[in-house]
């Protein structure tokens, strides 16, 4: 299959689907690799970059009617739409469950579309880990920033001073983001409790976590009991594929201290704080209740060279395995592409992006 690399054109989103040295590890053994001209300029990768992988650069529309693998970062979005095409594949982050146009769209126009987030291997998300490490750390980083005063913040520096408080960070799912999160939290020394319904990933974390991190199982019990000491909120919940749950209620705002913040790193699933939108790098915060809410939907972007280099690296040996053996993999019964698998032939292929949005669901195969 002949691999498109279009420019990512969602606002404030400079990440690129590859590196160039990556982009020469499938030039090198015979595939066609087509990117749209300064695709890679926002995570510092110049055009003469790829071309030396070997890379043909090209235009947009060149890209899409030449191609039948698209690889990109973020989904479509509208402007995009009429560019894809029935014979095109699409592999990528999707995010249906929150995005119930796409959905009906990609069905619509009988794309093949796997998603980044879905897709298993041994019992891990290994595309969806480098972001969420990435969307974890940033997510203390950014809580501890809006804290300040001047955004309305209770004005308590996350990393204390002698004599004064430590910060309180309650971060909610202990996946991968939310210990990425509380490694950081711990590493400027707040008190740091993660919480989680996951019993053997909570034996893991307190046997790996400092002494400054305690975990708790998750109820809306407990976590409202912590709530009124709780400065910072982080909230990395993830149902692979499905809306995020909706942990802490508009009425639970009512128990936090005013100037609070809340970090919703589950936003492109839908967010699990109930007064959660989305917002954009440019005007990241809005407050509710006294209490502020960070939700940028693409965080990572902010990071675009490590986030680049990150994802390319974990997507590149399923890229090379799509490109060589095309649709054919999820004939011969390959597990890791079907559980990537969201649309196809028209279909819903993601029972969790079903549910969300009551559109009947029918398995591949």
């Amino acid at each position: 299959m002949l691999i498109g690399i279009p420019k990512e054109i969602k606002k404030e989103e400079f990440r690129v689907a590859m590196t160039p040295a990556n982009v020469k590890e499938l030039t090198s053994r015979g595939t066609e690799v087509y990117v749209e001209y300064s695709a890679g300029m926002g995570s510092g990768f110049s055009d003469q970059d790829y071309a030396k992988a070997g890379a043909i650069l090209t235009d947009v529309d060149t890209l899409f009617n030449t191609v039948q693998l698209i690889i990109k970062v973020k989904e479509p979005i509208a402007q995009e739409y009429h560019r894809f095409k029935t014979h095109h594949t699409l592999f990528t982050y999707l995010h249906l469950a929150a995005d119930k146009a796409l959905t009906t769209f990609l069905m619509d126009q009988n794309i093949t579309a796997f998603s980044y987030e879905t897709l298993v291997d041994h019992n891990k998300l290994p595309l969806l880990e480098p972001m969420s490490e990435i969307a974890g750390k940033m997510a203390m980083l950014n809580g501890a920033f809006y804290l300040g005063r001047y955004f309305n913040g209770i004005g308590k520096l996350a990393a204390g001073a002698v004599g004064t408080p430590k910060t309180n960070v309650l971060v909610l799912g202990g996946g991968v983001a939310g210990k990425a999160a509380a490694d950081v939290a711990s590493g400027l020394g707040a008190y740091v409790t993660i919480m989680d319904i996951n019993l053997s990933r909570l034996h893991y974390l307190d046997d790996v976590m400092p002494p400054n991190v305690q975990t708790l199982y998750s109820t809306k019990a407990s976590i409202e009991a912590l709530l009124p000491s709780i400065d910072i909120v982080i909230g990395t919940v993830l149902i692979p594929g499905e809306k995020a749950p909706k942990l802490i209620t508009k009425e639970m705002l009512g128990l936090m201290q005013k100037g609070a913040v809340l970090v919703d790193v589950s936003i492109d699933q839908g967010g699990c704080f109930e007064t959660s939108k989305a917002t954009t790098h440019a005007d990241p915060i809005y407050e509710v209740d006294g209490i502020i809410h960070y939700c940028v939907a693409n965080m990572p972007g902010n990071y675009p060279q490590s986030s680049t280099i990150a994802l390319s690296n974990a997507t590149l040996p399923y890229i090379k395995q799509i490109s060589k053996e095309g649709l054919t993999l999820l004939k011969n019964g390959d597990n890791r592409f079907i559980t990537a698998l969201n649309t196809f032939a028209g279909q819903l292929t993601n029972q969790a992006v079903a549910k969300a949005h009551h559109i009947e669901y029918t398995p591949y195969g």
